[in-house]
């Protein structure tokens, strides 16, 4: 499993509620579209935590680099209704930082004597 990160703060006046709810809307439609395997929206607890990486924390978990470049590719394109989608969200946050991480091991790690 590829794991896309998201970590972004609300930009002022914006609702958290109305966030989550675009955000499972928007996410809701590529898992529909097999474009994505799943997901989770979190929340710094107790304000733990420095300033960043983010109050919200979003987990994209994706099949493969596949199943993820064709979800880059759709949003990419800016065609309805993933864009609207995609808008609702975006304009909603700043602040934001990205990372990719899988599972390890992996599927493909081989075992054996360690080579660098």
């Amino acid at each position: 499993m590829d794991i896309y990160h998201i970590w972004c703060d609300l930009k002022p006046g914006c609702s958290d509620t109305e966030f989550v709810r675009a955000t499972q809307t928007w996410l809701d439609q590529l898992r529909s579209g097999q474009l994505l395997s799943d997901y989770r929206i979190t929340r710094r607890k107790l304000g733990l935590g420095g300033k960043a990486p983010g109050e919200f924390h979003l987990m994209l978990e994706f099949t493969g680099l596949a199943q993820l470049d064709e979800a880059f590719s759709k949003v990419a394109s800016r065609t309805d209704p993933l864009e609207s989608f995609h808008h609702a969200v975006n304009s909603k946050v700043e602040n934001i930082s990205f990372a990719l991480y899988r599972d390890f091991p992996d599927a493909v790690r081989q075992e054996g004597e360690e080579k660098f």
